[in-house]
């Protein structure tokens, strides 16, 4: 809706093209905990450590689901399921703690908080990796969808390897 009119004050424009909840965000910013940024896009999902400073938000640590291909993901595999999300959480859980940020809250944006859903996914793999997120066990995928063994067998097998792959890296 456009205002128009010399009294009229015009919104913001990420508020105008609903791309920003204003509100949500002063609420994350309050709490000054670094913002664990998680964004599932059409093609991958990524996840960021973000800190608030006075000239623009800063990222600490960042990763994508395409990183997981040099790890040993399948080709064939989506790197937009909640496996791969749960593996690119876990690999910024690891990072996280390897730059010294051992604490933060989540930060979905404007995605629908449905449960078990790939932000969810993300979450369990930066719990599972030893970063502290304030939460609620019943919004967390469960074992089987982490793992793929919903998707097929196969899949499986490859989440367990990584994750291994990802803490041998770490320490």
């Amino acid at each position: 809706m456009a205002v128009h009119g010399k009294n009229q004050r015009l919104k913001y424009k990420r508020r105008r093209t609903g791309e920003t909840d204003y509100r949500r965000r002063l609420k994350l910013l309050r709490g000054e905990m670094p913002r664990a940024v998680v964004r599932v896009s059409n093609t991958r999902v990524v996840a960021q450590i973000v800190t608030y400073e006075k000239d623009g938000d800063k990222i600490a640590v960042q990763t994508n689901s395409s990183e997981l291909h040099s790890h040993g993901w399948p080709k064939d595999a989506s790197i937009k399921s909640v496996p791969s999300a749960y593996l690119t959480g876990f690999s910024l859980g690891k990072k996280a703690l390897a730059a010294g940020i051992d604490e933060a809250v989540l930060d979905i944006g404007l995605a629908a908080s449905t449960k078990g859903n790939r932000a969810f996914s993300a979450l369990k793999g930066m719990i599972d990796a030893g970063l502290w997120l304030p939460h609620s066990e019943d919004v967390l995928p469960t074992e089987d969808r982490v793992n793929g063994s919903h998707i097929n067998e196969s899949l499986a097998s490859s989440v367990e390897s990584i994750r291994s792959k990802l803490e041998g890296a770490s320490s």
